[in-house]
């Protein structure tokens, strides 16, 4: 198995936009044609192409050509190195806010009257 090494800002970058999110969604259930993909989308097949191109170049795509068919498929490894990445981050904001919320807990309320003496 080859070990590729993704970058989070490339699989970012390729996720960035909505025509390459709308083909992401689409490999997700399953293979398809550079045609296939193309169908739904209002653009040439030539922009699809350089989409795809960003795609693969990001790791979370990969193609192979049968005849003259180009065939496309999703690279799970990506999308869970992206995912995690998503995972930590709200981990950690989850962290802050939780310490946040105690303090903010612990502290007399300042508009509270009752409070004062």
């Amino acid at each position: 198995m080859l070990d590729y090494q993704w970058s989070p800002d490339e699989v970012f970058h390729a996720l960035a936009d909505p025509s390459r999110r709308a083909m992401v969604e689409r490999l997700v259930r399953g293979p398809a044609s550079v045609t296939d993909l193309a169908r739904p989308l209002p653009m040439s097949l030539a922009a699809v192409i350089q989409h795809l191109q960003v795609l693969e170049g990001s790791g979370l795509v990969r193609s192979e050509k049968t005849g003259r068919v180009r065939t496309c498929h999703i690279e799970p490894a990506a999308l869970r190195m992206a995912e995690d990445w998503l995972s930590r981050q709200r981990t950690a904001w989850e962290q802050r806010l939780g310490r946040l919320g105690e303090y903010l807990a612990d502290e007399p309320d300042p508009t509270d009257r009752r409070s004062t003496p």
